[in-house]
């Protein structure tokens, strides 16, 4: 008997099925999980996910999809019946990842992460069929992205509208964003889903020329890390909650902010913080539960995470923690809360070189604006952060990653 069937009748005999139970059971009939070490450490596994190996994007990358679909099924097979979708990650942590899921999974999973918040479960009971805007790059990759000009209709997709179709939005001209602001005003969204840099550029251009969009009820960040400047600038301009969701194309969305902090969707996945730090932060792992195509135990996601009694706090990814001069980490939402009283920057940049030399890059909201007193603040507490002094540069453009997604830390490793 396979190593994985063994694990699957051991599961069998218990009179009550965990989580756990249901994560090891999918693995049974997958070639990843029939190689060793994960033969081995499945057939002896304990109720205890730290008894398993776990899976690096490479692995991922070199085994994704076929690896990880039960035997006598094909991607090839599965698209040609109309039961999965194949999408591309990113690869904004790493090379880009063919990764697949049923029709209707990532709808599903989304619902429940959009449930997780009780505001957001309340409005949706009341208007179950709300509509809402887009405002991410059309570079990534994912179900709601696209990568050329579309007219109005070609963006219409049941009830959302995806608006802007530019990689850079500090590019756009005011008649262009005039007219993406009118796209949106006539579709009355019930809420913005935005990467938090394209809606915090979107959210200053209506401020500038006092847009009201009076159907909005809540806005909702994801795709990249949301920086407490973006954040006060949409709340700001709107009025509204910015609620921030978290996850990826490979697992689906795992947290949902509530008061704070991040709850997680317990029906998705399974969440681990190891190998933390005195401060508690540590590599979060995800065990995915409801995407059969593409079963994980264990996944290094590549972000640093907290956990703390009332949920989670995710810190950004791991390849952009910068290093302090004592050898420690210093994780972007570490960086990211020294702003938290520093206002009239529309977006920022801190990149550390190979010595340990930094550069903080900012964009004013104004144009031209020189943020002396900013400037000068944001040095002090960066340098006493990293323990090295941090020179200040007011900038025009900051250019994004080639997938499109934008960095807030940066650490150039050579």
């Amino acid at each position: 008997m396979p190593a994985s069937s063994t694990s699957t009748a051991l599961r069998a005999s218990s009179e009550v099925s965990t989580p756990l139970d249901a994560a090891i059971r999918q693995t049974t009939g997958i070639p990843f999980y029939d190689q060793t070490p994960w033969a081995e450490a499945l057939r002896n596994s304990s109720q205890s996910l730290d008894t398993l190996p776990r899976i690096s994007k490479s692995q991922l990358r070199a085994f994704s999809p076929e690896g990880f679909l039960r035997d006598g099924l094909t991607v090839k097979s599965l698209l040609a019946e109309g039961i999965i979708e194949e999408e591309n990650t990113s690869g904004t942590s790493g090379a880009s990842v063919r990764v697949i899921f049923g029709r209707t999974w990532w709808a599903e999973q989304e619902l429940r992460a959009l449930r997780g918040n009780r505001f957001i479960a309340t409005l949706l009971n009341e208007l179950p069929d709300a509509r809402r805007a887009v405002f991410t790059t059309p570079g990534c990759s994912g179900v709601s992205c696209f990568n050329r000009w579309l007219n109005l209709d070609q963006r219409r997709f049941g009830q959302s509208l995806f608006v802007n179709q530019a990689r850079i939005p500090f590019t756009l001209g005011e008649e262009k964003l005039s007219a993406m602001a009118r796209e949106a005003a006539d579709w009355q969204p019930v809420f913005l889903d935005v990467d938090p840099v394209h809606g915090a550029w979107f959210a200053l251009h209506c401020e500038r020329n006092g847009i009201r969009l009076p159907s909005l009820r809540f806005i909702l960040t994801s795709y990249e890390y949301t920086s407490i400047v973006h954040r006060r600038i949409m709340e700001r301009v709107f009025g509204i909650p910015v609620i921030n969701l978290y996850g990826s194309s490979e697992t689906g969305h795992l947290l949902v902010e509530e008061k704070d902090v991040m709850h997680p969707i317990e029906e998705t996945a399974l969440l681990e913080v190891v190998e933390t730090d005195s401060s508690g932060i540590g590599q979060l792992l995800v065990t995915t539960l409801t995407n059969p195509y593409l079963p994980l135990l264990r996944y290094e996601i590549g972000d640093y995470a907290e956990k703390t009694s009332e949920g989670y706090l995710v810190h950004g990814r791991q390849r952009d923690a910068l290093r302090r001069a004592d050898g420690s980490i210093a994780t972007t939402r570490q960086v990211d809360q020294l702003f938290a009283s520093t206002d009239g920057i529309a977006h920022y940049q801190l990149r550390q070189k190979f010595d340990g030399t930094c550069t903080l890059l900012i964009l004013p909201e104004r144009p031209g604006a020189e943020l002396t007193k900013q400037r000068a603040a944001l040095s002090t507490t960066l340098s006493q952060l990293l323990g090295q002094p941090v020179d200040v540069q007011i900038v025009d453009l900051i250019p994004p990653e080639d997938s499109g997604k934008f960095r807030l830390t940066v650490r150039d490793l050579a």
